[in-house]
């Protein structure tokens, strides 16, 4: 009868645990960075495709590979194919203080991921406005709002926790796709300082400001990797399973 209901306890931790792995990310699932920068529905979209790149930063709270990222984008004028981004480009630096400005300092990694190695999903829609950065700006441009998944990356970079890192994205569309400009959300509850731009290899960092003068911050969360998520549901099921044999 014990074993019996130890395979049970097993199936709902398993069945439990799903959700958790899969390569969407939703409000309420696991996260290892000081919160998920949600996107803001009534924000902005900042232009960071083809030679553009944007960076925001993050608290690490969690030692260990940053294995899944996930953010949220939108696409200039709803024009275009808004789920046809053909490469993901994406580094990681250390945090560089010094000067008038928080930056992006040494680069700790970079990866770029393409078709089947990332996840496109529409995630609601709000009324947007995007910005060409450093100053223009099309207010109540788009409604659409999409998430992209990176999961399970092989050679991810291992973040300590305590740190502040910036993570960078910029975009690439499929070559059948040339119409849909693409644009990184901006979150409605920033960490630390601004987000900043830069056009180029190798471009001077600058901030990121709203019509208003407002500092940006961008749309992202990093997540513990499903390896992590499934050690914890081993340590559940085994917890449960010596309290059923002390009865």
């Amino acid at each position: 009868m014990r074993s019996a209901m130890i395979a049970v306890v097993v199936a709902v931790v398993v069945a439990g645990l799903a959700p958790a792995v899969r390569a969407d990310w939703d409000p309420g699932d696991p996260y290892k960075m000081h919160y998920p920068q949600m996107p803001n529905p009534m924000g902005w979209d900042v232009d960071f495709w083809s030679s553009a790149s944007v960076a925001d930063d993050w608290l690490c709270t969690q030692s260990g590979p940053v294995s899944d990222i996930h953010f949220w984008y939108s696409v200039k004028g709803d024009q275009g194919d808004p789920l046809s981004i053909g490469i993901v480009y994406a580094r990681i630096y250390d945090d560089d203080r010094s000067g008038p400005f928080s930056k992006p300092g040494a680069l700790k990694w970079s990866r770029g991921f393409g078709p089947g190695e990332f996840q496109m999903r529409s995630f609601g829609t709000g009324l947007q406005g995007f910005l060409i950065p450093p100053s223009e700006f099309y207010p109540q441009d788009h409604t659409g709002i999409y998430q992209v998944n990176i999961t399970d990356i092989g050679d991810a970079f291992v973040q300590e926790a305590n740190n502040i890192y910036w993570l960078e994205l910029s975009v690439i569309p499929y070559t059948g796709e040339p119409t849909a400009h693409f644009g990184w959300k901006t979150t409605g509850k920033g960490f630390m300082d601004a987000a900043v731009w830069h056009v180029g290899v190798g471009g001077a960092w600058a901030p990121l400001h709203e019509m208003s003068g407002g500092p940006i911050d961008m749309a992202f969360v990093i997540t513990p990797e499903p390896a992590t998520l499934c050690l914890l549901g081993a340590g559940l099921v085994g917890l449960v399973a010596r309290r059923i044999r002390r009865k």
